[in-house]
């Protein structure tokens, strides 16, 4: 019995003393810190988020399409006109004109967000876009 309770009070001590290097090489705030960070348009981080990723050279349309819009546009998700869908295209340009899709595609239409949420897309890579999906739908 005496030998199990130096045994314990050892292992006692080996814990307090484990714990106690723990804490001092992490502290509570190390240990439940954020990993990462929100950045938000107009916020400094935000501005070199988008510099970087441009290499100078606009995407072409199919690029953009299809990194981007082939989301809900391949799928026809929210009512979204599918890529090749002719029928589906022809009174979207017979009653807008190109012009009009390119400010639908810009700024938003229906359940579609402006630039369909592509962010980094400027505004000619989302005319690129528009006129990609329009050729691929005739």
């Amino acid at each position: 019995m005496p030998s199990m309770i130096k045994a314990l009070g050892l292992l006692a001590v080996i814990t307090g003393f484990s714990v106690a290097v723990y804490a001092a090489t992490e502290t509570v705030a190390d240990r439940t810190k954020p990993v990462g960070e929100v950045c938000m348009a107009g916020d400094p981080c935000a501005a070199a988020v988008v510099a970087s990723a441009s290499s100078g050279e606009p995407r072409s349309g199919e690029q953009v399409y299809s990194t981007k819009c082939f989301t809900c546009h391949a799928t026809g998700a929210a009512g979204a006109p599918k890529l090749g869908d002719a029928a589906a295209w022809a009174p979207r340009l017979s009653e807008r004109g190109v012009d009009g899709l390119y400010e639908s595609a810009l700024k938003g239409f229906k359940a579609m967000p402006a630039k369909g949420m592509c962010m980094d897309c400027s505004e000619e890579e989302i005319k690129h876009a528009v006129d990609h999906i329009l050729a691929s739908s005739k």
